[in-house]
């Protein structure tokens, strides 16, 4: 039987065994207590244990919190661990991209999109993130109020399609972020809901806006493929580096594949780095003296100019407001795989099937790796104190051989934008406390409001 109280987490050296979570119901298991609130109920189980067992509807789960066990999940997928069935809604938007495909399909993939968001490529699209930014704070003016989780989803939908498309038209970003709005929020209804144990044949109302929304994302990729085919003109932009890959064989991706993998890169490309800022400017407003500090290192590093690639490497302090940002804020908030046969973490066997969890929420909010987990504490990444934080209790982009194929793009994004708008603005962020709303990625609950404020 499964208890509601688990025994005291095991210090150093760590060896672990698998305790039982919080008491399930027949055939639904802990559903309802995931679906209520997913990130509360991930934190629940570190709780029980660095090793918890729990079920999902019918399945048999596993939560793991301790960041070697998570290193192992990670380091072992494709070889001892699959990517899980996801749900309908996330494969209608999805299709079977980079993120999801599997095995030999997996690495085929991977193989034609790297090239797209290696660092050389990700130098080259910098300037349009940074321009892009300079458009939008040439636009904002001093006590002007603006909601920030809007504007920087319409900055973030910009340079996206610039930088992926190589359009620049305000009807492809807003038919393609409505779209993904709807989306976003289908995929985290059916995945913290019994829509998760539907079959795929079930109709509901969800899963009639997933299909409409998918219908659109497909229309505009369609329409803009074809512009590039049409056009014959050899383009910066990760479109046409993704129509002109081959792979070892010399085949090229087929039409579906190439709609699959640009949502991909649009969604973290735009998605997750928009959120980030959200949250960013957020905790900012929150933390005078973090605010104080970054400004200090906008200005003795930028001076009256505005920031390129290279500065990047320079905004050390810049770098770390983002990484401290999604250490509290991880717009990816879990992993999931599936145990293939022979499967263990940290020396315990995974019974074939078994499917192991772990969140970057509650990971990242563990005071064993992170004093004062709550705190708001950029320092945490400069030279004295980030080489002691244990590899993979800091995991916002994965790890592995499926890391994120974006993560160095997303932060080049993430510190462009706001080193371009924070040399110039504070925003002041309404009071009252935000929360966090798992998706597909994590959103704020309500608008984010502030006032503009020039420096």
């Amino acid at each position: 039987m499964s208890t509601e109280t688990g025994p005291a987490i095991d210090a150093e050296p760590r060896s672990h065994r698998i305790v039982p979570g919080p008491k399930g119901l027949p055939f639904i298991g802990n559903l309802p207590q995931f679906g209520k609130n997913p990130l509360a109920f991930f934190e629940r189980l570190r709780s029980h244990g660095d090793m918890v067992g729990w079920r999902f509807g019918p399945n048999s789960c596993v939560y793991i919190a301790d960041p070697d066990c998570i290193g192992e999940l990670l380091t072992e997928t494709e070889r001892s661990f699959d990517q899980p069935a996801l749900g309908i809604a996330f494969r209608t938007v999805m299709g079977n991209g980079v993120v999801v495909a599997r095995g030999t399909d997996w690495r085929r993939k991977r193989s034609l999109v790297q090239p797209s968001v290696r660092p050389r490529q990700v130098r080259s699209y910098a300037t349009t993130m940074a321009s892009s930014t300079v458009e939008l704070a040439d636009t904002w003016s001093g006590g002007e109020r603006i909601d920030i989780k809007r504007e920087m989803a319409a900055l973030t939908q910009r340079i996206a399609v610039r930088t992926i498309f190589g359009v620049d038209t305000a009807a492809d970003a807003e038919a393609m972020g409505r779209a993904m709005d709807v989306a976003q929020q289908e995929i985290g209804k059916e995945f913290a809901g019994i829509g998760a144990l539907l079959p795929d044949w079930v109709p509901t109302p969800g899963r009639a806006r997933i299909k409409k929304a998918a219908a659109v994302i497909d229309a505009e990729v369609s329409r803009v493929v074809a512009r590039h085919r049409d056009g014959g003109d050899e383009r910066p932009d990760l479109l046409s580096r993704l129509l002109t890959a081959v792979d070892e064989t010399g085949e090229r991706l087929t039409d579906q594949e190439i709609r699959d993998e640009t949502v991909t890169l649009y969604i973290g490309g735009h998605e997750t780095t928009s959120s980030t800022l959200v949250w960013a400017w957020y905790l900012l407003a929150r933390n005078p003296r973090v605010r104080a500090a970054l400004a200090e290192e906008l200005d003795r590093v930028l001076g009256d100019r505005e920031p390129e690639f290279d500065d990047y490497a320079r905004l050390t302090y810049t770098q770390s407001v983002v990484k401290e940002t999604l250490r509290l804020y991880p717009t990816i908030w879990l992993v999931t795989g599936v145990a293939k046969a022979g499967a263990q973490i940290g020396g315990v066997p995974m019974p074939e099937g078994t499917r192991v969890w772990t969140s970057q929420w509650a990971t990242q909010r563990d005071a064993r790796w992170f004093p004062g987990p709550e705190e708001f504490r950029p320092e945490r990444w400069g030279p004295e104190e980030g080489d002691s934080i244990a590899e993979y209790a800091w995991f916002p982009f994965g790890g592995g051989p499926r890391v994120c194929l974006g993560a160095r793009f997303a932060m080049v994004e993430s510190v462009l934008i706001l080193a371009v708008l924070a040399r110039r603005f504070e925003l002041d962020v309404d009071p009252g406390v935000i929360e966090p709303v798992p998706s597909l990625t994590l959103q704020p609950d309500r608008e984010v409001m502030a006032t503009v404020r020039t420096r």
